[in-house]
């Protein structure tokens, strides 16, 4: 049973629905998965098949993910499922919009994951028009998390997350929890129809600070989700303070909510990064 004073949403980040079933039972509760193409090239059934040697064609690839997502969904039929399309540099805004409605069919309880790029945008933009709920990732910056916000207007509460990554952040000497609180400062001058997702959570000071902010959602690895709760799923104080060292705060940026998304500069190198990682992740398991 989920805890009775915990706001946020506990989502797990992974690709193996042994996990979800095990979290789930650990915690008592999971109110959603994130998944993506690295995560689901980790999963023991594909890792199995590719150290023999065998990979997947184009279409059985679809297939696995699509069944791998229809089991975490069995596991957790009242969460919320994070499927994220294919796309690299070159994937046009259509292309990300016919893979989201075909991903959106698999689950009842499916978000669709795209880039937070133009063509991500442009594609997120269409999908909310046709009733499609959306997660947006890869998300670096407050500009990013703006376009977000303005690229879905007329979506309901639950209907859009945004995603930063916190720890791709750190690695680089930012501190990535002053984004998070940059976007809730920045959202709650909105309408609440976006979700803060923290996302690239690496610790379990993160996970904490994220619940002390009282993020939307969090989405954490299974190791993180397993020490909180072997620990007692512990909540932080009204005295907590979130400690951290040799990162340089992100400062906070005054925008115009209103403002057409494609009028936001929402270029970032980690997210280019990001976009080639996953793509590459994906291409591996294709032969």
């Amino acid at each position: 049973m989920k805890l009775a004073n915990l706001k946020t949403k506990i989502f797990l980040d992974g690709g193996d629905p042994k996990e979800t079933a095990e979290i789930k039972n650990l915690l008592g509760f999971l109110d959603g998965q994130t998944t993506n193409p690295t995560l689901i090239s980790k999963n023991p059934d594909a890792a199995k098949r590719l150290s023999k040697g065998e990979k997947f064609s184009p279409d059985e690839i679809f297939e696995f993910y699509k069944q791998v997502v229809k089991e975490i969904s069995r596991i957790i039929p009242e969460g919320f499922v994070s499927i994220e399309v294919y796309a690299d540099a070159n994937t046009k805004p259509a292309e990300m919009l016919k893979q989201g409605k075909e991903m959106f069919r698999w689950i009842p309880n499916a978000h669709i994951k795209y880039p937070t790029t133009s063509t991500g945008l442009e594609a997120a933009e269409k999908s909310v028009k046709e009733n499609l709920r959306v997660n947006m990732t890869l998300v670096f910056s407050e500009e990013q998390a703006a376009a977000v916000y303005s690229a879905t207007k007329g979506a309901k509460k639950g209907e859009v997350f945004v995603s930063p990554f916190v720890g791709r952040l750190d690695d680089k000497g930012e501190n990535g929890m002053t984004l998070i609180e940059n976007i809730l400062k920045m959202y709650s001058e909105g309408d609440n129809h976006v979700e803060v997702l923290t996302a690239s959570v690496r610790n379990l000071e993160h996970f904490i600070y994220a619940l002390h902010l009282q993020s939307d959602i969090i989405t954490a690895p299974y190791k993180i989700l397993k020490q909180w709760g072997e620990s007692g799923m512990p909540l932080p104080g009204d005295d907590f303070v979130y400690m951290v060292e040799g990162l340089e705060d992100i400062p906070y940026k005054y925008l115009d909510l209103e403002k057409d998304w494609r009028d936001f500069d929402i270029k970032h190198e980690l997210t280019d990064i990001g976009i080639e990682k996953f793509s590459s992740d994906w291409n591996s398991l294709i032969k």
